[in-house]
């Protein structure tokens, strides 16, 4: 499909992180059930990972659950793993025959064993695809990935691998669960809430920002393709001023 003329594919995100925001809003707006929400935001996720294989983006992380989400009502949580259940399923044979490549962050163990199944099932069948990596955060907070990250390392100054002189910024990234994955350099959240919402805290330090109103199910091409053409508005100068940049 056609992408906007402006967008410059040689200038694209390597990795684009969303928090998919809106959803429950969007149906209380209409006068229907959250659940209705998250369904319809489904078909969302659906058309922005076809756009991001298509244009050519490496990686693709969608914030799918939290880790404070299981403090929603438990009708509401059986319903989101139920629609992840339904997802997973009907999308394997799009992963396959499109190269995705599925992969997870967050405490898995935490999954309900059913889902947790099928999830393990297209993560392993999609191992070997190459054109995009679809990383889902599923009971997933980025303060808990980093205490974590920290008892492994803890753990390994113990076993006499590491010492507290040998941690950098490589060996604490190597210990977070995003380990072999770059850095997001966009980070999008729909919905019109401006905060980050305990989400790749260590990962996004450079990351752009956009902040969109469109709630989840109404952020489709058209829009991912704006979010975008923000990205490729902006300079990254990463600490350095713009002059140095344009000399090179």
């Amino acid at each position: 499909m056609p992408t906007d003329p402006e967008l410059h594919l040689s200038r694209l995100p390597r990795h684009v992180a969303i928090v998919m925001d809106g959803n429950g809003r969007w149906a209380e707006k209409r006068k229907k059930p959250r659940l209705y929400g998250h369904k319809v935001g489904a078909s969302s996720v659906r058309e922005i990972v076809e756009v991001a294989g298509e244009i050519g983006i490496e990686v693709l992380t969608l914030y799918a659950f939290s880790s404070e989400n299981w403090r929603r009502p438990d009708g509401e949580v059986s319903g989101l793993m139920s629609i992840l259940k339904n997802y997973l399923e009907s999308e394997l044979s799009r992963m396959l025959s499109n190269s995705i490549r599925l992969s997870c962050i967050g405490e898995l163990d935490k999954i309900p064993s059913g889902v947790r199944s099928v999830l393990l099932d297209s993560i392993e069948k999609t191992r070997h695809n190459t054109k995009l990596v679809l990383n889902l955060a599923l009971s997933y907070g980025a303060r808990d990935e980093i205490v974590l990250a920290t008892r492994r390392i803890a753990e390994q100054c113990m076993a006499g691998e590491l010492t507290p002189a040998d941690i950098d910024h490589q060996i604490f990234a190597a210990n977070l669960y995003t380990s072999g994955l770059d850095d997001p350099d966009l980070f999008i959240r729909t919905g019109g809430e401006k905060r980050l919402s305990n989400f790749l805290l260590w990962q996004a330090s450079y990351a752009e920002i956009v902040f969109t109103d469109t709630m989840w199910p109404d952020y489709r091409r058209e829009a991912f393709i704006e979010s975008l053409l923000e990205y490729q508005r902006r300079e990254r100068r990463f600490g350095k001023t713009g002059a140095q940049l344009r000399t090179g």
